[in-house]
């Protein structure tokens, strides 16, 4: 029977791929860093992943204190996975692999993306810069996820839920957001075909859609 591979290291970041390293973990921990999901939540944010495949890692992240599995109160009363708080602290490390993976010349912008991937998406690429003096709540409805976006102060949150009062509400899927912040989508083509719903100010949403600027690709000739 195959054991997981260690590295056998005596190096801090050797026992950090020891604990994460192995496939699909990182990306269980990506959708996992906007609170709690349902094993079928986990599975369809990462088709990829058999179900057999899933379990043993989630098995493994419970066992070295990454995630940990608990049941919702009533009326829900289902079983979750979530991060612990030490494993809420791989978002700068996943961020940045993020950011570092965005420059390969070789990625697939147009290439199939999971809702959280997309969140995550945007509070990496989120340019300050850009939103200077921009004040936005926005809420993003895309398919069965809602997200609250507020910008204020050039920073950005990103949390799911609603807002009460928010300046825009944009309902779509994630293919059609990709496509409009970094595929060169019109908005007005996006509203027209259905693809896109918008209610509230138009104005908020364009400047909303540009803050998100795609990192130069890395010269690797």
């Amino acid at each position: 029977m195959a054991t997981k591979r260690k590295y056998d290291d005596g190096c801090a970041t050797a026992h950090a791929l020891d604990l994460v390293g192995e496939r699909w973990a990182l990306l269980i921990a990506r959708e996992l860093l906007f609170g709690p999901k349902r094993f079928t939540d986990l599975r369809t944010g990462m088709p990829g992943a058999s179900p057999n495949v899933l379990s043993h890692r989630l098995r493994e992240l419970e066992d070295v204190g990454v995630v940990r599995r608990r049941k919702l109160p009533p009326p829900a009363a289902a079983w979750v996975y979530e991060l612990t708080e030490w494993g809420h602290e791989l978002e700068p490390v996943i961020t940045a692999l993020g950011r570092w993976g965005g420059r390969s010349p070789s990625l697939r912008h147009d290439a199939a993306i999971s809702v959280d991937s997309l969140m995550l998406a945007l509070k990496t690429l989120f340019d300050p810069e850009r939103a200077a003096g921009f004040t936005a709540d926005l809420v993003l409805r895309l398919g069965e996820d809602s997200f609250k976006v507020q910008l204020s102060a050039d920073r950005i949150w990103i949390l799911r839920g609603e807002l009460d009062h928010p300046h825009a509400v944009i309902e779509t899927d994630p293919a059609t957001l990709n496509a409009l912040i970094w595929s060169g989508r019109g908005l007005s083509e996006a509203i027209e075909s259905g693809d896109l719903r918008l209610t509230g100010s138009r104005e908020r949403v364009e400047r909303f859609l540009g803050l998100f600027p795609l990192p130069e690709p890395a010269v690797v000739a």
